[in-house]
């Protein structure tokens, strides 16, 4: 990607940001909504001209092809939608971020990718080569990090940029920490 002349002077955020998976619950996750009010509110402050925010999310693909086992597959064209709702859901989890951006004045980009996310995201901050990553942490022991993996961990390890994991607040962990 190259730079253009206006944002030379310009300091870009990649957020890499993700669906909540608390179930019902169709919108950013707690950590991804932390991450980016705390870069609004400790970095980008009222400079809002001076900053560009790279928003990512990634679609892990799933296992099995199938999300929701109850659903009826009887036309070619299901299997269409199924992987259509997919994307209208990342494209909506993108939407919240870039609409808060637009409210405050502040530049941004969004996109959508798939794969495994701490590769993709690791491998996309390469590729733009932004300022700083931000990632948002749920704050895990270590038993459940074992179990749930770490993202914001692998990142922190493996990007090739200044990596800032924010942890969510005590106040807003649920019920199961692995929830998010």
């Amino acid at each position: 990607m190259e730079t253009t002349e206006p944002e030379a002077n310009v300091t870009r955020i990649m957020l890499a940001v993700n669906e909540s998976s608390i179930k019902g619950y169709p919108h950013a996750s707690i950590s991804s909504r932390g991450a980016f009010e705390w870069t609004i509110q400790k970095i980008v402050r009222s400079n809002t001209s001076g900053f560009k925010l790279l928003f990512l999310h990634v679609q892990a693909p799933h296992e099995d092809g199938f999300e929701d086992m109850d659903s009826i597959y009887a036309f070619p064209e299901d299997f269409k939608t199924m992987k259509h709702r997919d994307q209208t859901r990342g494209l909506r989890l993108l939407e919240y971020f870039v609409t808060r951006c637009h409210e405050i004045g502040v530049a941004c980009e969004a996109w959508v990718k798939e794969g495994d996310p701490k590769e993709v995201i690791c491998r996309q901050a390469k590729r733009m080569r932004p300022d700083l990553l931000v990632v948002g942490n749920r704050g895990l022991g270590p038993f459940q990090r074992v179990i749930a993996g770490t993202v914001s961990e692998f990142c922190v390890k493996h990007a090739e940029c200044p990596v800032v994991s924010i942890k969510r607040s005590p106040g807003e962990t649920p019920r199961d920490p692995v929830d998010d």
